[in-house]
C-alpha cells in the first residue's frame, strides 16, 4: 500500500472521508478488507451482505482515510432492506470523496454516475475487454481506475490517486484505530459471514447475530456467546445441520478469524435460535442494532 512519510505536521496532514458505493455484490466490503488489512466486514458472493455502514480507519504520518463502506444501492423489499437502503444513500453524502464501484462482468450502469469510477472484478475477465469499459464510462467519469479488490492488482494506483486528492484535515481518529465499530460487532459480522459462506444457497438472507456475552477471563481468554436468529424452525435444522455439523464448523471457521483480529484466544459457543419474519419488525430490528440515526 503507498504510503508517505512526513513529520505529521497538521499544517500538511491530510484526512478525509471516502463513501464506499454501488448495487449489491460488486465487492466494496472486499475493498475495504484489503486496504485496511484487516477482515472488519462481512465478505459473501451473496448480494446485500453489508447491512450497516461501516467505517475502515487506515492512518500514516501524513494522512489519514476513512472510507464508508455502505450496504448495495438496491429497492427494498421489507424493514430490513428499508434500513439497509438508508444507511447506503446516507454513505453518498457523508463522503469528501466517493467511489463508484461496478462489476467489470455487467453491462454498463447509467445510474452510476458520481465520484470516481471503480471497476472491480478485472480478474474475472480478458485484458483486452477493459479498456472498452472504460470508453463505455468516460463520458461520466473523469477519473476511472480498473481493480481487483480481490487479488489486490490495480489497488496501489486507486489508493496513491486518493492520497493525492485528500484535503488538509485533522487526525479524526488514533492510529491504531482501524473501525469504528466494536469489538463484538466485529464478532457478530464475522460469524454472519461463516453462515453465508457454509450455507450456500439453502438459506434466505433472514440471519441475525446477536453477541450475548463478551468477556476476557484471567488468563485472558475471550469468551463470547452468541446467538443465531433465523425466522423459521426448519431454517433452524438447516443452521445446525446433521448431528449439528454445520454450527460446529460455523463457530470453527468464524472462531479462527475473531482471533486474528483480536490477537487473543477465543471461546466460541453458538446457539440458533427462531423469531419469526424478524426482517419485518422495527423492534426486532432495533434489538439487533439496525437503527437509523438521523
Amino acid at each position: 500500500m503507498p504510503t508517505n512519510t512526513n513529520d505529521n505536521n497538521p499544517k500538511t496532514f491530510k484526512s478525509g472521508f471516502i463513501s464506499i458505493i454501488g448495487k449489491p455484490n460488486v465487492g466494496k466490503s472486499t475493498f475495504l478488507n484489503r486496504v485496511i488489512g484487516e477482515k472488519i466486514a462481512a465478505v459473501s458472493y451473496r448480494p446485500q451482505t453489508t447491512r450497516n455502514k461501516i467505517l475502515g480507519i487506515t492512518t500514516t504520518n501524513s494522512y489519514q482515510m476513512i472510507f464508508i463502506d455502505t450496504p448495495g444501492l438496491h429497492t427494498p423489499k421489507n424493514k430490513l432492506g428499508e434500513f439497509m437502503q438508508y444507511q447506503a444513500t446516507g454513505g453518498i453524502s457523508d463522503g469528501d470523496i466517493i467511489l463508484s464501484f461496478v462489476d467489470s462482468a455487467h453491462p454498463y450502469d447509467p445510474e452510476t454516475t458520481k465520484g470516481i469510477l471503480v471497476i472491480n472484478k478485472i480478474d474475472t475477465i480478458n485484458k483486452p475487454d477493459i479498456l472498452p469499459l472504460i470508453q463505455q464510462y468516460s463520458a461520466d467519469f473523469p477519473h476511472i481506475f480498473p481493480i481487483s479488490a480481490r487479488t489486490g492488482e490495480g489497488v496501489d494506483e486507486l489508493i496513491s490517486y486518493l492520497i493525492s486528492i485528500l484535503p488538509i484535515g485533522p487526525k479524526f481518529f488514533d492510529e491504531d484505530t482501524l473501525t469504528d465499530q466494536p469489538e463484538k460487532v466485529i464478532a457478530s459480522e464475522m460469524i454472519r459471514e461463516k453462515c453465508f459462506k457454509l450455507l450456500d444457497k439453502e438459506l434466505p438472507f433472514g440471519i441475525a447475530v446477536e453477541i450475548e456475552k463478551f468477556k476476557t477471563d484471567e488468563k485472558n481468554i475471550i469468551h463470547i456467546d452468541a446467538n443465531i436468529f433465523c425466522e423459521k424452525n426448519s431454517h433452524k435444522a438447516i443452521i445446525i445441520g446433521k448431528k449439528g455439523a454445520t454450527l460446529k464448523e460455523i463457530g470453527a471457521q468464524a472462531r479462527r478469524d475473531i482471533e486474528r483480529f483480536l490477537g487473543e484466544k477465543v471461546f466460541l459457543q453458538t446457539w440458533v435460535k427462531v423469531r419469526e419474519n424478524w426482517r419485518n419488525s422495527a423492534s426486532q430490528l432495533k434489538n439487533f442494532g439496525y437503527i437509523n440515526k438521523e
